[in-house]
């Protein structure tokens, strides 16, 4: 079975030979930079750069998929944030939100044809050509409660729950036409999965939080985006996987935060696991016998998609992913 069949089989808790070797959110490091020759910023907005970066996911790491959207901010750029897209050692970021509760423009009509958005969406369709009949090609989108941080502002945002929950209701409303938009245009562009990052962790949304504002909203964009789709939150979620298993997503991307086998109770029988590895401890810390361990503990616990917990820190060995994914594919 190649690895793309192992990997979109996984994403649906269907049988596979082996666990999938994965990530939904960013495995670039710097030495895995200089190994292909293509570095930030430049492949935040350089769709070829982007794709060789990418590549390397599968083609050097050993993952079963490859995804191209390293950072969290380009629909956010596309509707008017300013964005620092970092620099090799740097991650991007902003700390402009441009827009005000009752007086939000309109979300820009172009906003797919804009650099920060067609960049990734050519990226996709390089990677498809290049290694869709072996590798699952991965996209990423940002839920509302996510762009509702960038374009608000988290301190805004987060007291609009309280003070105009109305407000906040009818902003998600619009910002998730902006998730439908680019998941739709990734999928036409080659994406076979997407992952949906919506960052409701535990210190910024609680689970009362998350069962009124966003458990709607994720089971429309479950019904909406016509492929699978993996939810990455970060921090502890045992509180909110109750409540993410009944979204219809395929798939949940956790944090080493919670236990995997805990998770694995937590979500049941129908709602894969992706991710769980510490990228502190294991990822940019461990030993090959710590890597190892992690991995057998994931297989133990019954873990659909092995692979980092979130994006991977910068300075992390890649030499500790490859171990990882050998772990993976080895018998037994």
């Amino acid at each position: 079975m190649k690895p793309r069949d192992i990997f979109l089989k996984a994403l649906r808790r269907e049988p596979t030979p082996r666990p999938a070797a994965g990530s939904a959110t960013s495995v670039v490091t710097v030495d895995l930079m200089d190994r292909v020759g293509a570095a930030f910023p430049e492949a935040h907005l350089d769709a070829v750069k982007m794709a060789d970066l990418a590549a390397a996911g599968a083609t050097v790491l050993g993952f079963d998929n490859v995804m191209p959207l390293f950072s969290v901010w380009h629909e956010s750029a596309a509707l008017g944030c300013k964005v620092s897209w970092g620099a090799r050692d740097r991650m991007p970021d902003s700390h402009d939100a441009p827009w005000k509760f009752g007086a939000e423009p309109a979300v820009p009509r172009d906003f797919l044809s804009r650099p920060e958005c067609r960049v990734p969406l050519e990226a996709l369709t390089l990677l498809k050509s290049r290694l869709g009949g072996e590798f699952a090609v991965m996209g990423k989108v940002f839920g509302p409660w996510t762009l509702g941080y960038h374009l608000y502002g988290v301190e805004n945002f987060l007291m609009a729950t309280l003070d105009y929950p109305d407000a906040v209701r009818r902003a998600m409303d619009r910002l998730k036409e902006v998730t439908v938009a680019f998941a739709l245009a990734q999928i036409e562009a080659g994406a076979d999965a997407l992952c949906l990052a919506d960052h409701a962790t535990r210190d910024l949304c609680s689970p009362e939080a998350y069962r009124e504002f966003l458990l709607p909203v994720h089971r429309e964009l479950a019904r909406r985006i016509p492929c699978p789709v993996a939810l990455h939150i970060c921090g502890d979620t045992a509180d909110r996987i109750p409540f993410i298993r009944e979204t219809g997503l395929a798939c949940f991307h956790f944090d080493s935060k919670v236990p995997a086998a805990a998770a694995r109770e937590l979500a049941g029988r129908r709602l894969a696991l992706m991710g769980g590895t510490s990228n502190l401890a294991v990822v940019r810390s461990g030993t090959a016998e710590q890597v190892r361990a992690d991995v057998l503990a994931k297989k133990a616990a019954g873990i659909d998609i092995i692979g980092p917990e979130c994006a991977v820190p910068l300075d992390a060995p890649f030499r500790n992913m490859v171990a990882l994914t050998d772990e993976v594919r080895r018998p037994g």
